[in-house]
């Protein structure tokens, strides 16, 4: 069975390649564990300095949930776990003592929208988009607004959580999501370079810098997963979200017989 997740050294550089690219690099409870615990290895390594997250291929960083987990929840019980299951992930990024740099490489969607707002920097290509289509799969968002909220201020938070569109690089790029757009054979290269001039920097001060971050948006991260249980519990009480994601496959295997 292949790796979901696959990491390297470069130069002081510690790269995680996300890699089911047959499914747009969407991860399930098995796959965020080991990002999870690669993510927390390197941190753990004295001769990492930087940290590079991306997509294997070259279609997706990560389309973010992997609806084949979540269609098969039953009920109320099972939605607010699986909720509850996000906040150990998160706070691998939120908790990193290192700097932690998005290579995009694609789409990035939903969760792994919100994994790669919480890295760092960001690099990616014109062929980027990014969003939170969740409502399209009847799934509440709780913490892709937060993380909006605090990059994008609340009109537009408001906007794409409700339509569920897709941003592209440009306006990714506009608004400050993305930092750095290159040619996309140039993305890792600028990742590296990027990443090596943070691992420049001295290392107790980024560290400080970054729980000074993590502790002025505790409050608010707290507060999301205290709602969210009540949230995620209610909606897949309703089964809509279920409904939703039997639609999305029904269709989709309506188009594959088709040709």
């Amino acid at each position: 069975m292949a790796k979901t997740i696959l990491t390297r050294v470069e130069r002081g550089v510690g790269i995680a390649t996300l890699n089911k690219p047959e499914k747009l690099n969407a991860w399930d409870g098995a796959m965020r564990a080991e990002l999870k615990k690669a993510i927390e290895a390197f941190d753990r390594d004295k001769s990492v300095r930087a940290i590079i997250l991306t997509g294997a291929g070259d279609r997706a960083f990560s389309a973010g949930q992997d609806l084949d987990e979540t269609k098969k929840f039953k009920g109320g019980k099972e939605g607010a776990a699986w909720f509850k299951s996000w906040r150990d992930f998160y706070d691998c990024l939120r908790k990193l003592t290192k700097p932690c740099i998005a290579a995009l490489n694609g789409v990035a969607a939903g969760s792994a929208f919100q994994f790669a707002m919480l890295c760092d920097i960001r690099i990616g290509h014109s062929g980027v988009t990014m969003g939170q289509p969740e409502i399209n799969a009847g799934i509440p968002s709780v913490l892709g607004p937060l993380l909006m909220i605090e990059r994008l201020g609340l009109s537009r938070t408001i906007e794409l959580t409700l339509t569920g569109r897709m941003m592209g690089a440009e306006e990714c790029r506009h608004i400050g999501l993305i930092h750095h757009l290159v040619p996309k054979e140039q993305v890792m290269a600028k990742a590296i370079e990027v990443a090596e001039l943070l691992a420049s920097k001295p290392s107790i001060a980024m560290r400080l810098n970054r729980k000074r971050f993590r502790q002025v948006t505790q409050a608010a991260f707290n507060e999301a997963f205290k709602s969210g249980l009540a949230i995620q519990r209610e909606a897949y009480a309703s089964g809509e979200p279920q409904a939703a994601m039997a639609k999305f496959f029904a269709e989709r295997a309506a188009r594959k017989s088709k040709g």
